[in-house]
């Protein structure tokens, strides 16, 4: 069951800009698990294949749709902040629902040499935070509209694809729904077939480049807005399935370094 949960945070001492990077949160993140589960967090911090997890960057501002992927300055000491945890994996939410469930406000946690404290999780859709949420992986597709032509997807962050030895910034329909049909097939139990992004052509996109830096990498990405459509004759099923892929990138993020904070995708209605 997909899981996407909000962290708001509270620093108590002032978070330096460079370690603000994805590199020093999927580090707090493994740090957590390691607070349940010492093995589980070797195992995730050795994970080749497609990650069972996906992480946002540190945020200061409630607007949703743009994010924040790159901070320039320290964030003040008392600032609340927020942070979301996606969990693709059943076994690894459970594994960690004593931290979820039974969270102690008063313990720090700490990024870089600044210590945090932890003052609420949601983990179910707000009006003022839609990036939590929970579904099945029947319920996403039952769900799903087989009608549906349209697909609009904001890219939040930046998201970059590999593409053989290099990277490719351009977020073609192979490269978008392939990302997603690889994680969706890895940790759904109900796999697609790769011919479903056959009738899916792009029609809109309003979209740039920008370009997310630490101290070990340079990485370029796209963010913006592109809308796909379904042309020609397709079966029901397939515009479900179609539909499903989409709905389910809030959780699964696209493209490469999704543990770092890049690749964060949602739908637009």
């Amino acid at each position: 069951m997909p899981h996407s949960l909000v962290l708001n945070l509270q620093p108590q001492s002032a978070i330096s800009a460079s370690h603000l990077s994805g590199r020093h949160l999927h580090a707090l993140f493994l740090d957590l698990v390691r607070s349940q589960d010492p093995i589980l967090s070797e195992v995730l911090h050795r994970q080749d294949s497609e990650k069972s997890f996906t992480l946002s960057s540190l945020q200061t501002r409630s607007h949703h749709s743009q994010l924040q992927y790159q901070h320039q300055s320290a964030i003040a000491a008392a600032t609340p902040c927020w942070w979301r945890i996606s969990l693709l994996d059943d076994a690894l939410f459970s594994k960690l629902a004593h931290l979820w469930l039974n969270l102690n406000p008063k313990q720090p946690w700490h990024l870089g040499a600044a210590e945090l404290r932890v003052t609420s999780i949601l983990g179910t859709p707000q009006p003022k935070q839609p990036w939590a949420g929970f579904s099945s992986y029947a319920q996403l597709y039952e769900q799903a509209s087989d009608c549906d032509r349209q697909i609009k997807l904001l890219f939040c962050t930046p998201t970059t694809f590999r593409q053989t030895q290099y990277d490719s910034a351009l977020p073609t329909k192979e490269l978008v729904f392939q990302s997603l049909l690889r994680r969706w097939n890895q940790y759904s139990g109900k796999p697609f077939s790769e011919a479903i992004i056959e009738p899916i052509f792009p029609s809109y996109f309003d979209i740039r480049t920008e370009m997310v830096m630490d101290s070990r990498s340079k990485l370029i990405g796209c963010v913006g807005e592109v809308t796909f459509s379904i042309l020609g004759e397709v079966e029901a099923e397939t515009i479900r399935q179609i539909n499903t892929l989409a709905d389910f990138a809030m959780y699964a993020g696209v493209g490469r370094k999704t543990p770092m904070g890049m690749g964060m995708v949602r739908r637009k209605r």
